[in-house]
């Protein structure tokens, strides 16, 4: 999906590692200083954000890149929400951002009807010109 409504690629990162956090926002700037990074470190600020988003009429993030292991609210808990405040349409792209750990997480999220796709941390600069360029540009 490209941006529609704005000329930036507004990119969300929810990850409560702050040097994944960094590493993700610096690497999607260096691909393309175009992009608006709004970075999360926690999974319920982040739906908070989204929730009072939709209510406004607010600009929609584009893409909404996701760890799954976070404390408290576990990526798959926010996805879980964030499908419930939408009909299916939310206009978003979700990637999944994790380490990976555990191998059903792997294959949930290559089967999960909302997740577009995923990456394994850390998030190298070929995989986003693989997907970001020819999705987004």
């Amino acid at each position: 999906m490209k941006p529609t409504v704005h000329s930036e690629l507004v990119v969300w990162v929810i990850d409560d590692d702050f040097v994944s956090l960094f590493a993700t926002r610096y690497g999607i700037e260096q691909w393309n200083r175009k992009c608006r990074v709004v970075d999360f470190d926690n999974a319920e600020t982040a739906l908070k954000i989204f929730s009072d988003t939709l209510e406004e009429g607010g600009e929609k993030p584009d893409v909404i890149l996701l760890d799954l292991i976070m404390p408290d609210m576990d990526g798959w808990t926010f996805l879980s929400k964030f499908e419930e405040m939408y009909d299916g349409t939310s206009g978003t792209d979700v990637y999944i951002l994790s380490a990976f750990t555990n191998s059903k997480d792997r294959k949930r999220a290559k089967e999960h009807p909302s997740v577009k796709g995923h990456f394994d941390k850390p998030l190298s600069k070929h995989l986003l010109e693989e997907v970001f360029t020819k999705n987004y540009s």
